[in-house]
């Protein structure tokens, strides 16, 4: 909110990078923001087939993409357990729980304008 606010007051803002569209990068395709947001809300480990059910329909090849992308950036920690067969765990870090501040007022907002939206 104070970044709004201080863009409105400066004339330069239009020269500065939008970091909306950085966090947009960050947290984009259809499945990012539901699987960081499952991993948020549980912040426990959590197996992969658990993630895999709790985000269905999305596909196994497309929750391993995404989830190699938060752990390339620091979001999610994988943990995997040499045993037969192979247990794969995964845990939102801390840095990735920090997340939490700017996705709760967008599933807030969601809960109570959703069912307005045009179809």
């Amino acid at each position: 909110m104070a970044l709004l606010l201080d863009c409105a007051e400066e004339k330069n803002c239009q020269h500065e990078p939008c970091p909306m569209t950085s966090f947009i990068g960050l947290l984009s395709g259809k499945w990012a923001i539901p699987i960081i947001y499952r991993l948020i809300v549980l912040s426990e480990p959590v197996r992969f087939g658990d993630l895999l059910r709790a985000a269905a329909p999305i596909t196994q090849k497309e929750l391993t993409k995404q989830l190699r992308l938060f752990e390339q950036r620091g979001l999610v920690t994988r943990t995997v357990y040499p045993e037969i067969p192979p247990r794969v765990e995964y845990q939102i870090t801390p840095l990735g729980l920090t997340l939490q501040k700017a996705l709760a007022p967008l599933a807030d907002w969601m809960q109570e304008y959703g069912h307005q939206l045009r179809q």
